[in-house]
């Protein structure tokens, strides 16, 4: 019953993570998020309008020449690409850019509990930075891997694949890749190369999942930019009005703060885990002379 004492970890984890923003006043991190966001339903809502523009139903019927119809096609490839990329990967979108990020504050929080610490250096941020896109890249090519599968195997037996009981696996495996990416800063800085890093999350699947799952939920809330900044019915219906826009702003805040709440919430629940105090490859904030800053990027040279 592993699976479900560690899902359950998870879940406790986001509860804890909350708490623990709020008592260390970590709400500093949330800006850059909030402003990522921002962008990303910026530009999703000007697709959205593009794509209005024009009646892909119609096919080419209104091209009147070669180039007008080279033009359509490329307008449906970007379409369709665009809204992929933006409706099933915006949240690896979201880990990638954030990479830097994430980094740093899974580092603070592990000073917090254990006064662990990290001596800086331009190579071993980089390194980490890599890794990080490294690990959503492949997380990215697996997802969509089992997606082929499934989508493949429920059109067998349904008529709408989407309906198939077997479809939503999907979401579930999105889960346990998009909390592998969390979870991933902290393997490494306990020094796991990757195929241990996969090693430790196939052993704790219900973590990852919890900590996905939570993520995407967060994430994904619809958020309507053009309702969030829409005050023209305001003389006319002013509470109604307030109400749409304040409850818009609480949505984009939901998705903002949900990569900080994931970050925060993984390393508390690997802490719980594995006890991050036994980390080797720490620096005791307190004077811990066991690993000094030249062994460390030593170390790290070895594992480059």
């Amino acid at each position: 019953m592993n699976f479900i004492r560690h899902f359950v970890l998870g879940i406790k984890s986001y509860w804890k993570a909350v708490s623990y923003i709020r008592e260390h006043k970590l709400y500093w991190y949330l800006p850059i998020p909030a402003a990522l966001m921002l962008i990303i339903y910026y530009v999703g809502s000007e697709i959205a309008s593009w794509q209005a523009s024009w009646d892909p139903q119609l096919g080419c019927l209104e091209c009147s020449n070669m180039n007008e119809t080279i033009w359509f096609m490329v307008k449906m490839l970007l379409s369709i690409s665009l809204g992929l990329v933006l409706m099933k990967f915006a949240k690896y979108i979201v880990v990638i850019v954030l990479s830097p990020l994430l980094s740093i504050l899974s580092q603070s929080v592990e000073k917090k509990l254990t006064n662990n610490k990290y001596p800086f250096s331009l190579r071993q941020t980089l390194h980490d930075v890599r890794r990080g896109i490294r690990i959503a890249l492949r997380n990215v090519m697996w997802e969509y891997i089992f997606f082929l599968v499934i989508l493949i195997v429920s059109a067998f037996g349904w008529e709408e694949a989407h309906q198939s009981p077997v479809f939503y696996l999907t979401f579930v495996i999105g889960f346990f890749y998009y909390g592998f990416s969390f979870i991933d800063y902290i393997n490494e800085r306990r020094r796991l190369d990757i195929d241990q890093s996969i090693h430790f999350m196939r052993n704790h699947r219900g973590l990852a999942i919890a900590i996905g799952t939570i993520y995407s939920i967060l994430i994904l809330v619809p958020v309507d930019l053009g309702e969030m900044t829409n005050f023209t019915g305001f003389l006319d219906h002013p509470f109604e009005t307030m109400g749409t826009v304040l409850l818009q702003l609480v949505l984009w805040f939901l998705a903002s703060s949900a990569p900080i709440l994931a970050i925060v919430a993984a390393t508390l629940a690997m802490h719980e885990l594995v006890d991050l105090n036994t980390n080797k490859f720490s620096v005791k904030a307190a004077g811990n002379t066991d690993v000094d800053s030249d062994q460390y990027e030593g170390e790290q040279d070895q594992e480059n």
